[in-house]
Parts: C-alpha cells; structure tokens; sequence
C-alpha cells in the first residue's frame, strides 16, 4: 500500500511541486517519462516523506486539531519555499542537495545585512551565526571555509560577508566532492598513477587529510592537465552533486598548475558555477533583496516598538516576546513562525550595539 501510494505520488502532482523546488516552472516530456521510482529518487521524494511521517507521529496530538492533510499541504509548501530546514538538525540539513540550496539561501537572506552595512567579521563569528539557523552546525565546515578566502592560518582575521558567503557556498554544498578532491591531489603530489586513484569514503577520508596549509604554502602545486583528467573521472563515478564538468575543465584550463586552495578559490570566484548551483545571486547582487526588504519593512510594522527595542542595546527583556510561542503545532513553525524567527535574527543591529 505504501509502495502504490508513493508511485501515485509520484505520477500527479508531486512532478509538479518538487519540480518547482528545483527551480523549473515548465516539465519536460523528458522528466515525465521518468519511472516512478526513479523520479523519487532523483528528487529524494521518500526523504521528505519521512521526515514529515516523523513529525506527524512526533506531534499527532497537536496536529490533530488541524487535520493530516493540512499538515501535509504546510509542510510540503515549506519544502518547495525553502523553509523546512530552518532550526533543523544538521544531518537533515546536508541530506539533500534542495535541503543544502535552500540552507545557503536562507543564510544570505537573513544575514545580508552583515554585508550590506559593511561589517568585516572572524570564522567563529560566521560560525555563530550558522549555529542560529541550524545549533549543531560543524565548526570543521565553518573552519574549512574559512581557509579559503584566508589561504592561511590566520584563522582570526577578518573576512566579508560576500568572500566567507562564495567560500561557504561550495565548501558547504560539495563537501563531500572536496573530500575526493583533497584525497587525488595528495595522490598526485606523491607521485601515484592517477588512473589508480581509489576515491575514499567517507570514512577513509578521514585517514587522507588534505596537506597541512603550512605545507601546501611550500607546495608548487599540480599539472593542471593531469589533475583535470582525474576530476573527469571522479564526476563520472560519483552520485553526489559535482560543480559541471566543463565549467571545472574552463578553470583549469586557464593555468598549467595549480595547487589545492587555489582551486577552490577558482571554485568559489566562479560565476558560472555559481549560476549553475543557483542558491545565490551574482556576487554583485548579494547585497540586494528587495522582497526580503519589503517583507522585513511590513513586520516591522506590525509590531509596534520592535525597533526601539533592538535599538536599546543589551536590555533583551525590552523585546516584545513572539507570539504565537514556539509550541502548539510543531509543523507551523517550520513555514511560518520560525520564518519570522530568522529573519528578525538576521538583523545585526542588536549584534553591532552589543559589541559598542
């Protein structure tokens, strides 16, 4: 019954939202002809599935009062917004590529201000603020970032919202592609036959730590030719999001050699990589959101002495508390108050006041 249930699923309406989801307004004939199952697996349709059956049977006594089929309706909706991964653990976080876009969306939408008023801050400070949208977010993610915009260990120093956002982008949203990466540049720094290369799983890769920054500063790199014939191959083998082969291939066809940081650095300046996993806008756009202005100009209007709270510094007890409170119906949070939750924390006038 479940197994019929989910092909139906599959074959109505749910091309249509998850479509959507990825972006694409209009179905090809080509989508359509997908079989179920594979159709539910490309879009990791069971994931969601899942998830939602987990908080249904989590919380049935609150949802009850609503009805199964608005639960389903609201969180779906959620999902196809983007919503769904706000305060959400991060093995739910990572575990689709739409979960990742979304994610990185929701980060630049409700810290865009750290940029647009100019402010500079560390690794710990930005990894403060993942930990807002998601608690147990992984400092190694946040750190590894970090080490590309500073190619350093100056882990301390002071970076933009614009450099730490593209850096985070492809760390983030390929890290497990990046793990690869590391592992067949060290192979090829020994000098093994790289037709050889063994990609490593997850858990072998903690074994093959990518070289030191200490030493990859000594390090004259790699024949950028033979290190595009191996990322060739790890495309081809692997399931897991890769940035587009032939957007890979431009980068490094532009130098003859190259060494780990600075291939990622490429990765993360690239504008057509950017457009392609198209989470965010063109660097130059990062710092302008006009439905999000608008949105955050109308809740503000709404509650009455909201700015002079923020503006009055430390005295957090001033703050007008949210209402409805966070309990009640777990699955409204998710697309509508916890929405609200993030976008009134994006804002940095209470940060920047707390560090005056």
């Amino acid at each position: 019954m479940a197994t019929e249930g989910a092909g139906n699923l599959a074959s109505g309406s749910w091309r249509v939202e998850l479509g959507s989801c990825a972006g694409q307004r209009m179905l090809s004939s080509e989508r359509l002809a997908l079989p179920d199952y594979e159709y539910l697996a490309q879009r990791h349709v069971l994931t969601y599935m899942e998830d939602a059956v987990c908080q249904l049977l989590e919380n049935k006594e609150d949802i009850s009062q609503y009805g199964i089929a608005r639960f389903f309706t609201e969180y779906f909706n959620s999902v196809c917004q983007g919503t769904h991964i706000l305060f959400r653990e991060f093995s739910f976080i990572q575990a689709t590529p739409h979960n990742r876009a979304s994610f990185l969306r929701a980060f630049w939408r409700c810290f865009r201000t750290v940029g647009k008023n100019g402010d500079l801050l560390t690794m710990k400070e930005y990894h403060c603020l993942l930990q807002l949208l998601c608690p147990d977010f992984p400092l190694e993610l946040t750190q590894k970032a970090a080490r590309i915009v500073l190619m350093d260990d100056a882990m301390d120093c002071l970076m933009s919202f614009s450099d730490f956002l593209l850096a985070f982008q492809i760390q983030f949203y390929y890290s497990e592609f990046l793990e690869s990466v590391a592992a067949i540049y060290q192979d090829l720094l020994s000098g093994k036959n790289p037709n050889a290369v063994i990609v490593p799983t997850s858990s072998s890769g903690q074994h093959r730590q990518r070289p030191t920054l200490g030493e990859a500063g000594m390090l004259e790199g790699v024949e950028a030719s033979l290190f595009s014939q191996c990322l060739e191959n790890l495309c081809d083998r692997h399931k897991y999001s890769c940035p587009p082969l032939a957007l890979v291939k431009e980068v490094l066809s532009n130098v003859q050699r190259l060494t780990f940081y600075g291939f990622l650095v490429a990765l993360s300046k690239h504008h057509g990589i950017n457009q392609a996993l198209g989470a965010l806008p063109d660097k130059g756009d990062l710092m302008h959101d006009p439905a999000m202005d608008e949105e955050l100009e109308r809740l503000l209007a709404q509650v009455p002495g909201l700015v002079n709270s923020v503006t009055a510094g430390s005295e957090a007890s001033c703050l007008p508390s949210r209402t409805p409170p966070r309990v009640g119906s777990p699955w409204r949070p998710l697309h509508h108050i916890r929405k609200v939750d993030a976008e009134s924390d994006g804002s940095t006038e209470e940060t920047d006041e707390s560090e005056t």
